[in-house]
């Protein structure tokens, strides 16, 4: 897909994604064609001066050129040009859950109706109302949603799991697919490629939200069980209900990442997708042994994320660490630096069964096109996908 059709793809709909009206998908594509301004037009023009003015400048001031992204923050945040970026891009993230969530709340009745699926099911779905709700979830609404990941009015209450479909594919400006799948299909892609012989029987997907990319695996393994957990209620209804009415078989569960009740060795490949950035330090090791008690022998785990910052120069690891402090992502800046291959070791991986790869992105992969730092997607190459595997015949 070329990269000017994209920018006019529609999300493709389905029987639980609210539907925007005329006015409100006229504000909704307003917000769309606002954030594309700002990152093929604003955004470049801040690196510009960056270059320009403002490095040259610490220069002569500093006797060297910045070291990293911090040095480099503290130099360009004093420039009116950055506080008009800085404002203007929050705004965007602002305005774009306040229009999604009007088409949400007008349909909120209808879309509960039609989450009670009615018997046969294809898949399952279990929710957990003693579940103890991670603290580095609930404490902040990533991303500026409202509510957060874990908002849940109770009974049949979805309202989390739409205000996220339709909010991603705003936030993406259709950049992630019409069905918003394009990090699962990314690594569908490039796992079969990559390991064209490996037919899992169970997958588990780690931190699913509302299964944008778990269903690619449904497809790409249709042999295999699938299983998909996540810590939001409201999330993991209104996930259910969507695989069901797509016609996808997945058994969704309530689950933290870092313990769950699945039996050892149980899964084949255990799969996440942007989780590990919305994660804290302290629940990241714990997640990877829970990772390595749940592989069974021969199984591996592929999880994908945005590049880490060794793989940017300054400016690049600068841009994107802005979501860090503009974007309600705590935790993004200190995964990106984190040293997740040793993090796999420790949690119980042989370090000769750990690396990290790149898929290339499925929407541009005719394209051979790649993304740039500021602009929505992973700079460079493509999606970071961190392997870890456990070979035949090691015991748990």
């Amino acid at each position: 897909m070329k990269s000017e059709d994209i920018a006019l793809m529609p999300q493709a709909e389905h029987p639980m994604l609210p539907v925007p009206n005329a006015s409100e998908r006229s504000r909704q594509d307003f917000v769309r064609s606002f954030k594309a301004v700002l990152q093929s037009d604003v955004e470049p023009g801040l690196e510009k001066l960056y270059h320009a003015k403002i490095k040259p400048e610490y220069v002569r001031v500093h006797g060297k050129e910045p070291d990293d992204r911090r040095e480099i923050r503290q130099a360009i945040i004093k420039d009116p040009y950055f506080h008009a970026f800085g404002s203007l891009t929050r705004v965007s993230q602002e305005l774009q859950w306040d229009t999604v969530l009007d088409s949400v709340e007008r349909q909120l009745p209808e879309l509960e109706a039609r989450a009670k699926i009615p018997d046969p099911k294809l898949g399952s779905l279990i929710l957990d109302p003693d579940l103890q709700l991670p603290r580095y979830v609930t404490g902040v609404d990533i991303h500026c949603m409202p509510g957060g990941y874990t908002h849940d009015a109770g009974a049949d209450d979805v309202t989390a799991g739409a205000l996220y479909d339709r909010g991603v594919f705003v936030y993406a400006m259709g950049m992630m697919g019409a069905h918003n799948e394009d990090i699962g299909q990314s690594t569908c892609n490039y796992l079969r490629k990559r390991f064209p012989d490996f037919k899992p029987k169970r997958i588990l997907d780690l931190g699913c939200t509302v299964g944008h990319s778990t269903l690619p695996y449904v497809d790409a393994y249709p042999d295999a069980e699938v299983y998909a957990i996540d810590v939001g209620a409201s999330l993991l209804r209104y996930a259910h209900a969507r695989a069901e009415h797509m016609g996808k078989r997945v058994h969704f569960s309530q689950q933290n990442a870092e313990q769950t009740n699945f039996p050892d060795g149980y899964f084949d490949l255990i799969v996440s997708h942007i989780l590990f950035h919305e994660t804290s330090s302290k629940a990241l090791p714990r997640i990877l042994a829970e990772t390595r008690r749940l592989l069974a022998p021969g199984g591996l785990a592929a999880h994908a994320d945005l590049p880490s910052f060794g793989d940017l120069e300054g400016y690049g690891q600068f841009i994107l660490d802005c979501e860090t402090y503009y974007n309600n992502e705590p935790f993004w800046g200190a995964m990106l630096e984190k040293d997740q291959q040793d993090e796999c070791v420790k949690a119980g991986f042989a370090p000769e069964d750990v690396f990290v790869e790149f898929a290339q992105v499925a929407l541009f992969e005719e394209e051979g096109r790649a993304f740039r730092p500021g602009e929505f997607g992973p700079p460079g190459t493509g999606w970071q996908v961190l392997i870890s595997r456990v070979p035949n015949g090691v015991e748990q």
